[in-house]
């Protein structure tokens, strides 16, 4: 693993100076609202509502499609205008659901009224699958899937991903300074349901005011800590954190459960929090809109469905006219051609760059420096990888574990060749994924 520099010079510059110290605005949009109803590993969520419906803010709009699959609320009260094709963050036309604002906000009744303490286990997966709470660290994975291991029994650790390890992002850091209480209520939440668990609090040691916080809040929960890693890059990754808190491995044919772990994100455990005290569906989220590019960037509570080019208009708009848009981090996240592109679940960030470092560069031959070995996290050779990628030769991809590869960008990164092995990596790995659901 590595610690990314993003400027010249020697010291390392991670962006996170830019937004870290705003403290979290609410945006209310003013345009119509775009749910697709694909915002999370699963099948689809199914329409259950007609053009012309008038629908409340936290009524359910899509329900899900299956058990590994997550329903949609509305996060305005309005008029459904239309189920159309849209464009979201990966470039791909998905179905969604139109919503007008009526600007009104009126909201629908609770997902439950009933008091945590006098809910069962079951109640609480239940609720949570109900709220439509999915993973919003980026896989987007149902949660209540995640809480329900074949073996129960055999989870140890319940462990908050508080890293936050991209740069530029820091809508995971003022979440925990904001609303400490709420993470680690659900956290106690997630903790319980477990018989033989503990909560850990996995925070990054450049974040020194969040672990006084939270070891400040913790000091009396006899199974709640604050683990203190070590700040590089991808210390977020799940086996990466899994490995760091624990000492146990898994590879890409394992679930975190495997290794008695349940991993959820800062922003997903005071999801859980939200839906099982409060009865409320997940309908917003917290994003980061940062970058040179940007006159004043801030984190927003945004509500989901929100369209990209509202935020902008948020943070003051464009110092000068970006030439590279990514929704979500540098590393991981995806380039955009187009502003108007809905919030999601997963939505995490929007970094807008005067310069486009890539596009400067014209890939050349590998040396043979052995850089992507040195910081690859999953000890594989990228360089291999993306040659047999690229050749589409998927026996010699397969042979060297290419589906080991977690995608976090750290060999693009370092290659003095400027190649795209992450990339081509990426690119085999979804064919490869593709074939084995059919």
């Amino acid at each position: 693993m590595l610690k990314l520099t993003f400027r010249g010079g020697c010291h390392p510059y991670d962006g996170k100076d830019l937004s870290k110290d705003k403290a979290i605005k609410e945006w209310l949009p003013k345009g119509e609202l775009v749910y697709p109803l694909s915002q999370h590993i699963g099948a689809p969520a199914k329409v259950i509502v007609e053009k012309g419906s008038h629908v409340l803010a936290g009524e359910c709009i899509a329900e899900a499609g299956g058990f590994v699959s997550a329903p949609i609320y509305a996060s305005v009260s309005g008029t459904v205008k239309s189920v159309e094709k849209r464009r979201v963050v990966t470039g791909d036309l998905v179905d969604c659901i139109i919503i007008e604002n009526d600007g009104k906000y009126e909201k629908a009744p609770a997902i439950t009224d009933k008091p945590y303490e006098e809910m069962s286990r079951e109640e609480v997966i239940a609720t949570i699958q109900k709220a439509g709470i999915v993973g919003m660290g980026g896989a987007g994975f149902p949660t209540h899937v995640k809480l329900s291991p074949k073996e129960p029994d055999k989870i140890d650790t319940v462990i908050v991903n508080c890293a936050e390890c991209e740069p530029y992002l820091t809508s995971d850091y003022r979440k925990m300074l904001e609303e400490p209480d709420l993470l680690i209520k659900g956290l106690q939440i997630e903790t319980a349901l477990f018989q033989n668990a503990r909560g850990v609090l996995a925070v990054e040691d450049n974040k020194p005011d969040c672990i006084k916080l939270l070891k400040e809040k913790t000091k009396d929960l006899e199974n709640i800590s604050v683990a203190v890693l070590k700040t590089k890059y991808p210390q977020g990754s799940e086996r990466q954190l899994i490995y760091a808190v624990t000492k146990r491995q898994i590879n890409s044919k394992m679930l975190p459960a495997d290794a008695g772990c349940i991993v959820n994100n800062v922003d997903t455990v005071i999801s859980i929090c939200n839906a099982v005290t409060k009865g409320e569906p997940l309908m917003h989220r917290i994003v980061t809109v940062t970058g040179d590019a940007i006159k004043d960037p801030q984190n927003f509570k945004v509500l989901t469905g929100t369209d990209y080019s509202e935020l902008i208009e948020a943070a003051g708009g464009f110092i000068q006219e970006p030439k590279k848009i990514i929704s979500g981090g540098p590393m991981m996240g995806f380039a955009l051609f187009d502003l108007h592109i809905p919030v999601t679940k997963t939505s995490s960030a929007l970094l807008c760059m005067t310069e486009d470092e890539v596009a400067r560069w014209e890939p050349s031959a590998c040396i043979n420096c052995g850089r992507c070995v040195e910081v690859c996290p999953s000890r594989l050779v990228p360089a291999h990888l993306a040659d047999h990628a690229e050749h589409f030769n998927e026996e010699e991809f397969l042979r060297y574990n290419g589906m080991e590869c977690v995608e976090c960008g750290s060999c693009s990164y370092v290659c003095p060749a400027k190649r795209q092995l992450a990339q081509s990596i990426k690119t085999m790995r979804k064919i490869q994924l593709a074939k084995r659901k059919k």
